[in-house]
């Protein structure tokens, strides 16, 4: 287990927003940067506050900026953790090879020494940058003779040449003459640079991101037998700030789209609450197809998914390059904590086409695995399972309950030798019949759940020990939040609605968003070692049955099937001559009897024992069975509707 975290920690996302906050200051000529490096003639090391290109850079650098300080290990799903050497000292022959150093070094969580005998303009510059309101490491200015027991590091010349031949700025070294501190020549570049000094300056930190002398500011160990969420789990106990950083650096980001231009930058968690609500109809509003405004101005990178629609019209999910490797690196330990390992032979039916994500997003998962993977989509037949199965002995199936219990079932009717070592599900619950159903005609030994929103991706996962609907919560990709019908956060184990900050998607960002969702939060500690906030999903907040003053929820009535193994209820209410009706339509492997269903749901909901007590002309209840696959699913997303209501056409 990790050891407790060093106080305090600082995060590169920080230093970004620092860089981000320069780099806007150098558009106008009487900020005090730009006046800062026109007094002393230096406006072109400006060209270092690129903060799109350091971003890049650092996420190459620590293997991926959300992660930070952790960089998970995807074959053994331990981790290596990351942290500053401590102080490091730079000598300051040129300023554009200080700062590069000076911004490695913030990034790492350095302190550092600068020796210069440009003490004005370099307290000048860290004054400014630490004045911009985001916690920064310190920086102090020696003299350029002082001795210090902390390590040097050498920062070499990127000299670019222009079509002459002529180095393209004019910034002298200090010491006389053309060698760097090591005594070695200056890097030229192959190909003559036909930019400004400004324009090179921008690629130079994807070069250093490479380069050896930046491996020089960062400490790795290797935390064997530690998982990422064990990782984090530890790291929280001690208040190291992680969610804080991720929130400031999300806030920063959505403050470029024109939505959240005016969002107040908050500090931390604490604060989120002061944040407003997107509501469903505001998002709609704000992205593509209607308009542009939740997006920034960024290049145009990435994939864009949409969603399945199955309540309302569809909505299109923009993630950059950036968005989309983070939530792959996201879900790869997630998957491990599921229950797969290196070797599993993997069967994916998750649905795919008109952009819909599921498949898409899980092979580009699977593909960086130690996994074999057939992606099969929806188009998964009983034949394609059971060659895949004898043929490539592939034990591990992934899908939606709505595919995978239909053509698991037929499988097993077929091949009555059939085993599945593990079914890995999402997009809607599994009934606990289903689940028993697996474990005794499967043999299967893993059966979990991955909760997920078609906007933000991944929001819960289920390890081997959660049952139910229980999910251990991924709060460093969704931050999540229950509120009541005010949008008041309510009480830890209060059922309410859902609202999910993703700390990881920048481009649409995605602030106290209301993902339609109902459940609860509470503590717990879990068998498989993770102890913290899991919830309770409860269904969808449009799952909520009112008819005629009475209101239950479609969970509610789903559990009360369960002793008739249902797997699928969908319910209908229509009102035809001032008369409410319900219509459960229910699929099951069992033939079954609708009168006796019917008598059952009566005799557990006092509500329909009320309504029908007056008579047929109010209200009536009408069972419909259904064999298992015959109800219709979502074109796009595969999913049954399970709440039908007529009565709002």
């Amino acid at each position: 287990m990790t050891r407790p975290s060093p106080s305090p920690r600082y995060y590169p996302t920080d230093l970004l927003l620092a860089v981000q906050r320069a780099e806007r200051a150098l558009i106008d000529p009487d900020s005090a940067l730009t006046r800062l490096l026109r007094v002393h003639d230096l406006s072109s090391v400006g060209g270092l506050f690129a903060a799109a290109e350091l971003t890049e850079a650092l996420d190459l650098w620590f293997g991926g900026l959300s992660q930070y300080p952790w960089q998970p290990l995807i074959d053994s799903n331990d981790v290596d953790q990351l942290s500053p050497v401590g102080t490091i000292v730079l000598d300051d022959h040129r300023v554009a090879n200080t700062l590069r150093g000076l911004l490695f070094a913030w990034a790492a969580g350095n302190h550092v020494l600068i020796r210069s005998r440009r003490d004005t303009f370099w307290q000048g510059l860290t004054t400014i940058l630490r004045d911009y309101g985001f916690p920064l490491p310190e920086a102090s200015v020696l003299d350029e003779r002082a001795q210090s027991e902390h390590r040097t590091i050498h920062v070499p010349d990127l000299v670019p040449v222009s079509a002459s031949g002529a180095a393209i700025w004019n910034e002298p070294d200090l010491y006389g003459d053309d060698l760097d501190d090591a005594g070695n020549l200056p890097i030229r570049l192959g190909v003559p640079v036909r930019e400004d000094a400004a324009s090179f300056l921008r690629t130079v930190a994807s070069l250093d991101a490479r380069a050896s002398w930046t491996r020089a500011l960062i400490r790795r160990e290797y935390l064997a037998g530690t998982r990422l969420a064990d990782a984090r789990e530890a790291d929280d106990a001690h208040g190291s700030g992680r969610l804080d950083a991720k929130l400031r650096y999300l806030i920063g980001q959505a403050r470029r789209t024109p939505y959240y231009r005016d969002l107040p930058q908050i500090h931390g968690v604490a604060e989120l609450a002061q944040l407003p609500i997107l509501e469903k109809r505001q998002l709609d509003a704000n992205t593509l197809p209607l308009n542009r405004n939740l997006y920034s101005d960024a290049p145009p990178s990435g994939e864009v998914l949409r969603s399945g629609a199955t309540s309302g019209d569809p909505r299109y999910i923009v993630y950059s390059r950036g968005d989309w490797a983070n939530m792959v690196r996201e879900a790869i330990p997630l998957w491990s904590v599921l229950g797969l390992r290196k070797g599993d032979r993997v069967i994916n039916t998750l649905f795919a086409g008109s952009l819909y994500g599921g498949s898409i997003t899980s092979s580009c998962e699977f593909s960086q695995m130690a996994v074999e993977c057939y992606t099969t989509t929806q188009a998964c037949t009983v034949d394609d399972l059971l060659m895949l199965h004898h043929r490539f002995r592939a034990n591990t199936v992934i899908g939606l309950p709505t595919l995978l219990m239909p053509l698991l079932r037929k499988a097993k009717a077929q091949d009555p030798a059939l085993r599945i070592e593990k079914v890995l599900y999402g997009g809607t619950p599994m009934a606990e019949s289903d689940k028993a159903w697996l474990r005794e005609h499967l043999d299967t030994d893993v059966v979990a759940s991955v909760l997920a929103a078609n906007d933000g991706a991944q929001l819960g996962f289920q390890c081997p020990h959660m049952g139910g609907t229980l999910h251990h919560i991924c709060d460093d990709y969704n931050l999540l939040e229950v509120v009541d019908d005010d949008g008041q956060p309510v009480p830890d184990g209060e059922v309410g609605h859902l609202l999910i900050t993703s700390l990881q998607k920048f481009e649409a960002p995605l602030v106290r968003y209301r993902i339609g969702d109902i459940g609860r939060v509470f503590h717990r500690d879990c068998a498989c070692g993770l102890s913290g906030r899991v919830m309770e999903y409860l269904g969808r907040s449009d799952g909520i049955i009112k008819f005629l003053g009475s209101t239950v929820r479609h969970r509610e009535l789903h559990d009360a099937l369960e002793t008739f193994e249902v797997s699928q209820l969908q319910v209908e209410i229509d009102k035809r001559d001032g008369r409410e009706a319900l219509i459960a339509r229910i699929e099951s492997a069992r033939t079954l009897d609708p009168d006796q269903i019917r008598a059952h749901l009566i005799a557990q909901f006092h509500q329909l024992r009320t309504l029908l007590g007056f008579g047929d002309s109010v209200f009536g209840l009408v069972v419909e069975c259904h064999p298992e696959g015959a109800l219709r699913r979502d074109a796009v997303s595969g999913k049954v509707k399970t709440v039908i209501d007529r009565r709002l056409g």
